[in-house]
This record gives structure tokens, C-alpha cells and sequence, in this order.
């Protein structure tokens, strides 16, 4: 399925950096093994959550998030050009996907990546012939180094969310949604650099504008929810949060104007709340998830006002979670009913 149906009408979203047309032709050179991912109601969910509910899974993949969808568009133009290398910065998913997408085009992949960084995504991405230099930092830190990286060689740096080919690649997920029956009336997006929310966003706003696009963002790692309420960059100090994946301290302003133009909401949500949505997918729908990954259901959780009755999709973007952590996490996490 080269194009899907629905996207055929899709009007042009003008203001944001991303194309349409792109979009349909990044899955031209994205491996099929990212594409056309699980969506399925999880009726096993909705007697807790008071509303209808599909899930996009991201997870079931070499690299077990979307990420590659974007690093795919990335290391192909590359490969096209003969560059032999490149780096990222990276909280992890977006290190392994880059690794996964250059290792198969014979690229010289360089992450930079905070030590604190949970083990299991850093040992993935040196399990994947990427070369690792860790920071005595956070993700902002590895990416102050990744530039220097950059500079220094005089390689691609690849910045995902500013990267346009990263937030193309996944809005691939959105011409994927959009071709849905029944159709959903709001879709939850977790929200962090923003690569996702204005990918998924920028599809829906231009093929099914009635959709209700919402961000979900931790509460320990506001800036980029801060920024679109205040339609202007905030940053913040630091983060503290499980959700290492959207623990980033300084929005990118290219990025902020995009979701400006897509998303209908940016709302914050509670650690407790993410473990119980962590919980709530292992229990109901049999699903190990990273943090990031729950906080679409998080969001219900905390509004259940808001969406009862509604049919809601979430997209479910990732799964690389140290399993320590995650089962002192699960094991404590409460169930709501």
C-alpha cells in the first residue's frame, strides 16, 4: 500500500515545514518492516478508561520504536549522496534506529548519548556497530556534543525533530491512522522533541481535520507543553521524570511553529498516572512499554471526562525500557478503576 486511500484528499497544511507529497514518498524507501503497523481496537481497555480505544503499536520492530521510520529517509538520502557518516544525539530509541538504518546502508554511525541513559537502549546501540560516546549530562548536553561531533569532521549531524526527514518519516504513522474504519475523533500523541506530534499532526490536520490532535507530555518535563501554550520557546532548568524519551529541557523553535499550526491541545500528566498506564497495557492489552508509550492512556486516566465516549487513538511509540525499572515500577503501580 503505496498511498492510503484515505490520503488521496488530503488538503496542504502550507504552513508547517513538512509536505505531503514527501510523506507519501518516504514509504517508498522505509524498510516494510516499519510500515503498516498493528491498529486495533483494545476493547480489554475501555471498561477502565470509560471510552473507545485503538492502539497504533510502534513497538513491533528490529528497533522497537518509530524511530527508524524517520531514520530510514535519513540514511537513504544520505547513502544516495555517498556521505559515509553521520551522528545524532540521541535518549536512546533515536540511536538504535539510526544504528539499525546506517548499519544496512554502510554508514558510519556515531551517537552521543547521556550515561544516564537507561543500559538496555545503550547496549542495543553498541549491539548495532554504532560507535557510543556518552556525556556527563542529559540529552541536551549529548546534543551540544553531537554538534561539536559534527563540526569537528565535518559529518551529517542529524538533529531528529528539527530534521525535517525525521518528522516526515513519522508522519508516515498519520497517512497510516487516517486510513481507518470506523474512524477515531481524537488521537494522543507523546509529545517531547515533537518529531511525532507534528509528523502525526501535519497528516491529520490536512486529511481529517476534525480529528482532535492531542500532546501528552510528562509534568517533570514540561518545556515543550510550556512553550505551545505560550506560543513562544521556554525552556527549563532540568527534568525529572521515568519518561526518559521526552525529557528534553529546550524546544526547538522550527519545531514549535509547526506544532503550533497541528496540535489542538498539549495537556501534562503525573508519573503515577504513566505507571498506571504502563500497568494498564501490560494487564489489558499485553504489552511491555517504555514510559513514553503510556502517556496517551495516562491522559485518559487523568481526564476520563473529557474522552467518554469518544473513540480515541494512541500511538504506542516505543518499548525499550530497562526491565529492572520497569518492574519496580509496574510491580508498585496502582489500578484504576
Amino acid at each position: 500500500m503505496e498511498t492510503a486511500p484515505a490520503a488521496l484528499g488530503c488538503c496542504v497544511v502550507q504552513e508547517t515545514r513538512l509536505d505531503t507529497a514527501r510523506i507519501r514518498a518516504a514509504r517508498r524507501v522505509i524498510d516494510p518492516i516499519f510500515l503498516d503497523t498493528p491498529l486495533y481496537r483494545c476493547e480489554a481497555l475501555e471498561p477502565d478508561l470509560g471510552c473507545t480505544v485503538s492502539i497504533k503499536l510502534e513497538t513491533a520492530n528490529p528497533v522497537r520504536s518509530f524511530k527508524a521510520r524517520g531514520t530510514e529517509v535519513v540514511a537513504s538520502l544520505l547513502a544516495d549522496k555517498g556521505s559515509p557518516a553521520v551522528v545524532c544525539a540521541s535518549a536512546g530509541n533515536l540511536g538504535q534506529a539510526l544504528a539499525w538504518s546506517g548499519r544496512g546502508r554502510g554508514l558510519d554511525v556515531t551517537v552521543v548519548a547521556s550515561r544516564f541513559a537507561p543500559a538496555a537502549k545503550l547496549d542495543r546501540i553498541r549491539g548495532l556497530d554504532a560507535r557510543l560516546e556518552l556525556v556527563d549530562g542529559d540529552f541536551d548536553m549529548a546534543r551540544e556534543r553531537a554538534a561539536a561531533v559534527a563540526l569537528y569532521n565535518g559529518i551529517r549531524l542529524v538533529e531528529d525533530s528539527l530534521d525535517i526527514e525525521t518528522c516526515e518519516g513519522a508522519a508516515t504513522i498519520g497517512l497510516e491512522l487516517v486510513d481507518t474504519v470506523p474512524s477515531f475523533d481524537a488521537v494522543l500523541i507523546a509529545l517531547g522533541g515533537g518529531a511525532l506530534a507534528t509528523g502525526v499532526g501535519h497528516v491529520v490536520k490536512a486529511c481529517a481535520p476534525e480529528v482532535e490532535v492531542i500532546c501528552v507530555q510528562p509534568l517533570g518535563a514540561p518545556a515543550m507543553t510550556h512553550s505551545w501554550r505560550q506560543r513562544r520557546v521556554v525552556t527549563t532548568d532540568s527534568t525529572d521524570t521515568i519518561a526518559d524519551g521526552v525529557a528534553g529541557r529546550r524546544p526547538i523553535p522550527a519545531v514549535l511553529d509547526d506544532l503550533l499550526l497541528v496540535a489542538d491541545d498539549a495537556v501534562l500528566v503525573q508519573e503515577a498516572s504513566i505507571i498506571a498506564g504502563m500497568r494498564m497495557l501490560l494487564d489489558h492489552a499485553g504489552l511491555v512499554v517504555e514510559p513514553s508509550a503510556a502517556l496517551g492512556i495516562a491522559a485518559i486516566l487523568e481526564d476520563r471526562d473529557r474522552f467518554a465516549g469518544r473513540h480515541v487513538a494512541t500511538i504506542v511509540c516505543g518499548s525499550n525500557v530497562d526491565m529492572d525499572a520497569y518492574h519496580r515500577w509496574v510491580g508498585a503501580a496502582p489500578i484504576h478503576r
